[in-house]
C-alpha cells in the first residue's frame, strides 16, 4: 500500500504534532503519520491527497486553490534539489530515517521552506523545528 501525498505535505509531515483543521482531519492525519512512521511508501500526487481527505468535500477548502498548487511546485523543487532526483506526480519515496533526517535538517535551516511562505501553520512549524522536532508523529 502507498500513502498518496501532494508535494508540500512532504514538508508538513516533518513537523506534524497532532494539530489540524478539525477533529476528523487530525484523526485521519494520525493514521497517515503511523503509516509513514512504519516506512510505508509515498506516492507523489498532483492535487488533493490522503491528508486532504476530510477537507475535500468543501469546495472552498484551500486544498483546491491555486496557491496550494504553487506551494506544491515550490516544495517539489526544493525537495528534488535535496534528494538529487526530480519529483513529479507518480514519483515514489520511502520515508526512511535518512530521508526524514535530511529533510528535517534542511527544514530547520530554512533551505527547503520556500513553499511555507504565507502558510497559517508556519509559526507552529517554526516552534516544532526550533524545539528539535519533539513530539512529531512521523518518526522512523
Amino acid at each position: 500500500m502507498t500513502v498518496r501525498l501532494r508535494a508540500h505535505h512532504l514538508l508538513c509531515m516533518l513537523t506534524y504534532v497532532g494539530k489540524g483543521y478539525s477533529p476528523a482531519f487530525v484523526e485521519n492525519y494520525e493514521a497517515i503519520a503511523a503509516r509513514l512512521s512504519s516506512a510505508e511508501e509515498i506516492e507523489l500526487v498532483a492535487g488533493p491527497d490522503d491528508i486532504c481527505g476530510p477537507l475535500t468535500a468543501d469546495p472552498e477548502a484551500h486544498c483546491h486553490g491555486a496557491s496550494v498548487i504553487e506551494r506544491d511546485r515550490e516544495a517539489a523543487d526544493a525537495v528534488a534539489r535535496l534528494i538529487g532526483s526530480p519529483l513529479t506526480s507518480g514519483a515514489r519515496l520511502t520515508p526512511s530515517a535518512t530521508l526524514l533526517a535530511g529533510l528535517r535538517k534542511t527544514f530547520a535551516t530554512g533551505e527547503i521552506r520556500t513553499a511555507c511562505s504565507g502558510c497559517e501553520w508556519a509559526g507552529l512549524c517554526d516552534h516544532v523545528a526550533d524545539g528539535g522536532y519533539t513530539g512529531v508523529r512521523v518518526a522512523p
